[in-house]
Formats: structure tokens, C-alpha cells, sequence
């Protein structure tokens, strides 16, 4: 596995990143256990989750999942990098929506509660990366990160990052944290994949203008960029792209590209990401050990310039803001 700096910090991440939205939801803690010891042993270091997920009712579910992977013992916890994120609310999805006030978003009051079930749920003492998982637009900047300094200095988290945030929030975020003479965001987790390229308008500049590491999600586009078509994907967010003509069109066009040149659509759509400026490494989401082998092997890719050359033609990017779409 090959290592690089996430962002400006001198904190050394795997270009494969772990995800874990699906331990629990859709495979169990056995063979999450498997899925995280064969992670380690690939060299991928870097694991995230998020503190809602297991969804529904049994929200925490995931990091219950790690947790007791950590208590198992082997210096597991000392190989990875742990990173969870807080916003969303922890009771159980209501009827009619309504949230107990003050269990999600980002008030002080909230991150103070929802890191400690965290590291509960974790059965660690801290938390190495904690990512804002959404823009909150109603609580101020200077109340969040007053928030986590507090944290920093209790040593309950080490680095602040951000998710699904905008170009502006980044910089509204360190300019705010530099004010206060805090470290400030480190990295961003947004949706980045060869079929979804907006982020490169202005998400991505600012954050290699502020030092930010970027973890795309969704690398394959919900699977779609994963051999949608010749795997036959009759259900779920691939088949209903694939209804479009267009998609289907770009779509067939890139497993064109990618069988001209021998290589598995996913693996290729994964390195893609590898090769675009300030990315850290994209997030994959496995359900079993094979299809964390085969990410694992997208990392040591190189592509050929005559295919790198055809992603862009399939999926042109947005292009640079404002150029883009001022003239």
C-alpha cells in the first residue's frame, strides 16, 4: 500500500480508505471482523464511519461493529486511523421527523454528547479524525470550533475534517479556525467520482488552496462505474441511472474503454480518482473480503495515457469556476 499525507498534516493515510456504512446494515459483525483484519493486513490504515451509521433503529450500530473489533486486541487500535463524523440526530427516525432538540447538527452541546458515544461505542479513548458529516447553517463557526479545541484538548480527537461541504463553507471554516489560532479543517469527504466531477468547480481548489486532503465517497457511482452493464444490474441506484439513454450511452462507452485495455471497470474508476490533484484516496464501501482485494489492487494501477485520455472524453469535468459558466 502506498502512503501519502492527508493534506497538510504530517499524519500518513493509505490511498485506500475503508468505509464501513455497510457493517451492520448489510454484513454482519463475523464478516466485518474479516473485512477489517484483511484491510489491515493490505496495508489500508484508514478507516471511517459515521456515528449514525447502522440507520434506523440501531444508529451506532457500525461503531459498535469497530468497537468490539478494537477490544479484540493485537494493536489494532494502533494501526488505524479512526475517523467518525457527527451531525445527524441519534433517536429513531420518527413518523412525523420531529428531533428531540439538541441531538443533532453542530451546537456545542451536541458535539460534547456525541463524542462520547462515539468513543463509547468505539471502546477507544480518542477519536483521530472527527468530520463534520454536513454544513450546519445554523450555528456559527466560532462556536464549533470553540467546541472542538476543547476536544483537542482533552485529547479526545486529534484532527477536525468536514464532509459534504461547499467551496466557501472550507473557507469560511479555516479562515475562521485561523482567526482563532486553531488548526482548522484537514480534509473533505465529498461526492467525487468519474461520472460526478462538480466538486473539481470549487470544492476541490479550495480544498487544496487551505491544505485539505480530499476523500471522495462514492468512488464508483453507487456502483454504477463497476461493470453496471455488463453484470446485468436490473435493481437499485445503477439500473435507475441506466434507464437514462445518455448514462447508458457513457456508461457502455466506459466498459468499452476499460475491456479494450484488459482492466475491471471498478479498479479503473479507483485509480481515476488517484490520479486527480489533491485527492487522498477515495472511500470503498466492501461488503465481503473479494471486493476489498479488488480496491486494494486499484491502488497499485497506473493508466495508460490513451485510456486517461478516454475517461475525459466519456465524462468531461465542469471545467474551472468561474469559467465554467460565466463565458
Amino acid at each position: 500500500m502506498e502512503y501519502t499525507q492527508l493534506g497538510r498534516t504530517g499524519l500518513k493515510v493509505g490511498r485506500i480508505v475503508l468505509g464501513t456504512m455497510n457493517f451492520g446494515p448489510r454484513t454482519d459483525e463475523a464478516e466485518s471482523h474479516a473485512i477489517m483484519d484483511a484491510a489491515l493486513d493490505a496495508g489500508v490504515n484508514l478507516f471511517d464511519t459515521a456515528n449514525v451509521y447502522g440507520f434506523g433503529e440501531n444508529k451506532g450500530r457500525t461503531e459498535e461493529i469497530i468497537g468490539t473489533w478494537f477490544a479484540r486486541g493485537g494493536d489494532r487500535r494502533d494501526k488505524v486511523v479512526l475517523a467518525t463524523k457527527v451531525f445527524g440526530h441519534m433517536d429513531a427516525d420518527a413518523p412525523d421527523g420531529h428531533v428531540w432538540p439538541n441531538r443533532d447538527r453542530l451546537s456545542a452541546l451536541n458535539i460534547r454528547r456525541a463524542v462520547d458515544a462515539s468513543l463509547k461505542r468505539l471502546r477507544t479513548d480518542h477519536i483521530d479524525l472527527y468530520q463534520l458529516h454536513h454544513v450546519d447553517r445554523r450555528t456559527p463557526w466560532d462556536e464549533i470550533w470553540q467546541a472542538m479545541d476543547v476536544l483537542v484538548q482533552q485529547g479526545k480527537i486529534l484532527y477536525v475534517g468536514s464532509s459534504n461541504h461547499a467551496g466557501w463553507h472550507i473557507a469560511q471554516a479555516n479562515e475562521t479556525a485561523r482567526r482563532r489560532g486553531s488548526l482548522g479543517l484537514v480534509s473533505e469527504q465529498c461526492l467525487y467520482n468519474l461520472a460526478e466531477r462538480r466538486a473539481e468547480m470549487e470544492v476541490v481548489p479550495a480544498a487544496q488552496a487551505y491544505g485539505l486532503g480530499i476523500i471522495p465517497w462514492s468512488p464508483l457511482a453507487g456502483g454504477l462505474l463497476g461493470g453496471a452493464i455488463r453484470s446485468g444490474a436490473t435493481q437499485g441506484r445503477s439500473a435507475e441511472a441506466l434507464a437514462n439513454t445518455q448514462v447508458r450511452e457513457q456508461v457502455q462507452a466506459y466498459e468499452n474503454a476499460c475491456d479494450k485495455h484488459e482492466l475491471a471497470p471498478g479498479e479503473v474508476a479507483l485509480a481515476w480518482l488517484l490520479t486527480r490533484p489533491g485527492v487522498t484516496g477515495p472511500i470503498v464501501g466492501p461488503r465481503t473480503a473479494d471486493q476489498l482485494a479488488s480496491a486494494v489492487r486499484a491502488a497499485s494501477l497506473t493508466l495508460p495515457d490513451e485510456l486517461l485520455a478516454s475517461l475525459d472524453e466519456i465524462f468531461p469535468g465542469p471545467g474551472a469556476s468561474p469559467e465554467a459558466f460565466a463565458w
